[in-house]
């Protein structure tokens, strides 16, 4: 288990700036995902904590000791990458343990390795089969077998499942959580599924155009973005501009809604921002009264989205649109009125 630190990181290429200064601690055995849109900088700094490309500025420290200087090779690392890179003529036994064999590590000593780690990723029955006779699931397990068998004090992973189907995806998302259980060592997985990086990791690091704008528990990214683009980028789908009349109180296009404004600095007058999720709003074709630090706003279905388990509905209130999503149940028609029930510790406010 190793300890990551970043201090001032930044990656210039050519006059383009594609990563902007970074501060971040990675715990000793801590899963971290780097999250991001595609060019928000998580491979390259993934790539730079690993000596694949050197820092414009800054350094990364590994238990405190800079590395900065060091070649791949000196880091201990291991790394596994979207395209799994399997030698085709060469079985999954032989794979795995290529890293191995070059290094000179005794017959003995990989064969114990091999069986070993076999029976982690569940491939005993597949040792002697080809790459082109495997699932990509099965793949990707080589792949992950194959770094493992190195016994790498940090491992990477540069959106290794972004190849994979729906079910697979599921699949593997609940083996690598298996397997960061198993072996305790800090995990660095790059991907763009915020749904993936929620799931997997202990903490989550969201990169958008080169900048680390939130590095946070998934409940908290989910539940407290810290601006309006993390709100977008995490799939929020009410972001409603407000006018502050209290501490508890702001003014919305929907009405007046309930909040709490206490961690704030913010005065009455000032504009933030209600971030609120769909299926934090509950949904009544009948009256219903507000009860305690509930709200209720009455409004008109304007559309319906079937969405398998789930309706989506956005609903006319005053002069503002929201989205609830509710469980299942028969979708309501374009013009029912309806109640929506929003509780203020569902209401999230940000200055921008």
């Amino acid at each position: 288990m190793t300890k990551v630190m970043l201090h001032n990181i930044s990656k210039d290429i050519g006059k383009t700036t594609v990563l902007k200064p970074t501060d971040c601690v990675i715990k000793s055995g801590e899963f971290v995902a780097l999250l991001g849109p595609s060019g928000g900088g998580k491979t390259t700094l993934l790539r730079t904590i690993a000596g694949l490309e050197t820092p414009t500025t800054g350094a990364v420290l590994f238990d405190d000791v800079d590395i900065s200087s060091y070649a791949v090779q000196e880091r201990n690392i291991g790394m596994v990458f979207q395209r799994y890179a399997l030698f085709p003529h060469m079985s999954v036994a032989q794979n795995i343990t290529f890293g191995l064999d070059v290094s000179g590590v005794s017959k003995q000593d990989i064969k114990k390795r091999l069986d070993e780690i076999l029976e982690v990723v569940q491939l005993q029955a597949f040792k002697n089969r080809f790459p082109s006779q495997l699932s990509g699931g099965q793949m990707q397990r080589v792949a992950i077998a194959r770094t493992l068998i190195t016994r790498p004090s940090i491992l990477m992973l540069d959106e290794p499942l972004a190849n994979l189907d729906a079910k697979l995806r599921a699949e593997m998302r609940a083996f690598i959580k298996k397997l960061h259980r198993q072996f305790n060592i800090t995990t660095l997985f790059v991907t763009h599924d915020q749904a993936e990086a929620i799931e997997l990791a202990d903490r989550v690091a969201v990169l958008i155009n080169g900048q680390m704008v939130q590095y946070d528990t998934p409940e908290n990214l989910y539940q407290k973005p810290i601006s309006t683009t993390v709100a977008d980028f995490m799939g929020v789908d009410n972001i409603i501009p407000a006018l502050v009349q209290t501490k508890t109180q702001v003014k919305t296009p929907m009405g007046v809604l309930n909040v709490d404004l206490s961690p704030m600095d913010c005065n009455k007058g000032d504009t933030v921002y209600g971030v609120i999720r769909a299926e934090n709003i509950r949904l009544s074709t009948k009256s219903i009264a507000p009860q305690k630090t509930q709200q209720v706003i009455q409004g008109v279905v304007q559309d319906c989205t079937f969405a398998g388990a789930t309706l989506k509905y956005d609903i006319s209130c005053g002069d503002g649109t929201i989205r609830t999503c509710q469980q299942g149940g028969i979708p309501l028609p374009v013009g029912t009125p309806v109640w929506l029930s929003i509780d203020a510790s569902c209401v999230w406010c940000v200055k921008q």
